[in-house]
């Protein structure tokens, strides 16, 4: 058996995955719970800093990106109150758009990104207040 941590949505939930035979195997009621989110892991800074934005980093509360990517779309700008799990920025990474949420509520401080720029995984895209 092994252990994951899958994030859905902002959510993350805690699997247990068993390794069988190949049988075939009635599925069995989802029991999966949403567990309170974990941070998220720390990366070294970006190579090149962005071009500067309103405030870069003026926020407490980093908004990092998931998956290495190209920004998107910028969805809350700078003084924007978001909630936990509201999407901030997008993120395109193989044909597929990727949301960055908030991992609390807050107010948007500063967007450290623009649309089209490259992001590495565990980069920061924006802070909250």
């Amino acid at each position: 058996m092994k252990s994951y941590t899958i994030t859905v949505n902002g959510n993350v939930y805690d699997v247990v995955v068993e390794e069988g035979t190949g049988a075939p195997v009635a599925a069995a009621a989802p029991k999966a719970a949403p567990v309170a989110p974990k941070a998220a892991p720390v990366a070294a800074p970006k190579a090149a800093p962005a071009a500067p934005k309103a405030a870069g980093g003026a926020g407490s509360i980093r908004v990092e990106a998931g998956a290495a990517g190209k920004v998107f779309k910028i969805e809350a700008p700078v003084g924007t109150a978001v909630k936990r799990g509201d999407a901030v920025v997008i993120i395109e990474a193989m044909k597929m758009e990727i949301p960055v949420v908030a991992p609390e509520d807050g107010t948007v401080a500063s967007i450290d990104v623009a649309v089209g720029d490259a992001v590495e995984a565990g980069g920061l895209l924006a802070t909250l207040n």
